[in-house]
């Protein structure tokens, strides 16, 4: 238990940093409503892009920010797969994340790559877990503050009708096409943006980082949703619920490493949470309708 205890600010720190993945997450998978499975290649993508800036001397900053950018046209890539060639949301993504397997290599020309935290001064580092957080709050706070914004303007606000109503949005004169591209631009530049922490905060970047990343995604949306659904009503607050269901889902996985799961028993375990999240909606549901039922055959006689 003490072993849990001391590891419990690591697990924050990552889970924060997975919880800015859940972000871009959410707006496509709830916003937008679009099934984007390019998350498991653009992660991996932001990774090798800000290691092979860093290792060719280039400030963190900038090396984050071409990481985002790099992220943004794995997203373009995915929206241009769906929208120019009709290709179905889920295919589209699968295609971009393939081509992103060999993209990632090529950028960094081998399966991984060492970053030395003592010659970088990294923003998040696992051996300072505080500094992290810290760090880690910061970027999430700047992130939701900027999306709020965004999806308050008129061009947010059409993405948000598209992802409600496709063909009434088509109807009102709203180019969803084009606002679909945007939304997965965002999406996975924030999904990019994270992997680059990912690299920063565990000290290496590595061709397989992203794999399995769409389901800790969802698994931090979902987890937000059901606990803080009733209560986190703002889009301010449920992007900050899916950050925190990002710490509960690490939280739990290191609770469970530290019970004696095996360690290749993670993805299958991670499955199992997201499944069991996503089931409690409709129990609930089928609770309430039960209930209904029964009050109105009790009124009837």
């Amino acid at each position: 238990m003490l072993a849990f205890l001391s590891s419990l600010p690591g697990a924050a720190a990552q889970g924060i940093i997975w919880g800015i993945m859940a972000i871009g997450v959410y707006i496509t998978y709830r916003v937008l409503d679009f099934a984007d499975l390019t998350v498991d290649g653009s992660l991996g993508t932001g990774g090798a892009v800000f290691a092979m800036c860093t290792l060719g001397g280039m400030n963190i900053y900038v090396s984050i920010f071409i990481a985002f950018l790099a992220g943004c046209i794995a997203g373009l890539a995915t929206g241009i797969f769906h929208t120019a060639f009709g290709i179905p949301p889920i295919l589209a993504g699968i295609l971009t994340q393939l081509a992103l397997y060999s993209v990632n290599l090529d950028i960094m020309g081998q399966s991984n790559q060492a970053l030395n935290s003592s010659k970088y001064s990294f923003l998040v580092n696992l051996l300072d877990a505080k500094k992290s957080i810290i760090v880690g709050l910061i970027f999430v706070a700047i992130i939701i503050a900027v999306l709020y914004w965004f999806f308050g303007t008129e061009l947010g606000h059409s993405i948000r009708a598209t992802g409600n109503n496709q063909n009434m949005a088509r109807a009102n004169g709203i180019n969803t096409n084009v606002n679909k591209v945007v939304a997965l631009v965002i999406s996975n530049g924030i999904v990019a943006l994270s992997g680059a922490l990912l690299a920063q905060f565990q000290g290496f970047s590595d061709i397989n980082m992203g794999r399995g990343a769409i389901v800790i995604g969802l698994a931090a949306v979902i987890i937000g949703e059901v606990i803080f659904g009733k209560i986190f009503k703002n889009f301010a607050l449920k992007l900050i619920a899916a950050v925190i269901g990002g710490v509960i889902y690490y939280i739990v996985i290191t609770l469970v490493i530290a019970l004696g799961l095996p360690a290749n028993d993670l993805k299958l375990f991670s499955a199992l949470v997201v499944a069991l999240f996503l089931g409690v909606p409709y129990w609930k549901n089928k609770v309430v309708r039960k209930k209904v039922k029964k009050e109105e055959g009790a009124a009837n006689a």
